[in-house]
């Protein structure tokens, strides 16, 4: 993350505020939070709560579904429970080494998005390659996952008009996020270069090879 909410001398969020739960269906609670950050690190206190009779943890940009069995809890206990979690830095709550994405960088936008930023092609690729992304939350697509970096974002902008067929496997930064085209589609956001990952296949559980709360490093190859 670029900063933490609530951040204290320690760089761990203090939990101040009340949350905005509110049901949603029969089996989940949705709670709504001020920014992106917020979401980040909620959902890395409740997966290192591991609250009784929760089964899923769905994230948006400024919302956190919790999805839950009705037999073991409902929306009044877990909405309490939820009060109490301690918001934590998904860097310090996620477990194991990062997901490596090897990426040959050149893109047709490498340059554009550099001098945007005031960097040069490799001052970019350094950028890129320097610092841990954590998946913030998946949409587009399946496997499309919006990535955020903890060396702050270069508010990359979108394209005037989207490209008409982005290949499957193009590296793009848009806004504060970075993402893997998980198959050919249209897209909007600035392509910096491309890789063989696979982001996407129904063989592997999950078969999002990036969820939420997944951490990751861009890899420099020369080649694929």
């Amino acid at each position: 993350m670029s900063s933490s909410p609530n951040g204290t001398d320690s760089g761990r969020p203090q939990h101040t505020r009340s949350l905005d739960v509110r049901p949603a269906g029969r089996s989940a609670v949705l709670v709504t939070l001020p920014t992106l950050d917020d979401v980040l690190a909620l959902r890395a206190g409740l997966a290192a709560a591991e609250l009784p009779g929760v089964t899923e943890l769905v994230t948006g940009a400024r919302t956190v579904l919790v999805r839950y069995d009705p037999d073991r809890t409902g929306p009044a206990e877990l909405g309490t429970r939820l009060q109490a979690v301690e918001p934590l830095p998904p860097t310090r709550a996620a477990a194991g080494e990062p997901v490596t994405i090897p990426v040959v960088y050149d893109g047709p936008d490498l340059d554009a998005v550099a001098a945007h930023a005031g960097l040069s092609r490799r001052g970019l690729v350094a950028w890129h390659t320097g610092q841990l992304w954590t998946s913030a939350f998946c949409g587009f697509a399946p496997g499309f996952s919006y990535c955020t970096g903890d060396a702050g974002a270069l508010d990359v902008p979108r394209r005037p008009t989207s490209r008409t067929t982005v290949p499957a496997g193009s590296v793009a930064l848009a806004d504060a996020f970075s993402a893997v085209y998980p198959r050919s589609s249209p897209g909007g956001w600035q392509l910096i270069g491309r890789t063989e990952a696979v982001l996407w296949s129904l063989d592997r559980d999950p078969p999002a090879l990036l969820p939420a709360g997944t951490r990751l490093r861009y890899v420099e190859v020369g080649a694929l």
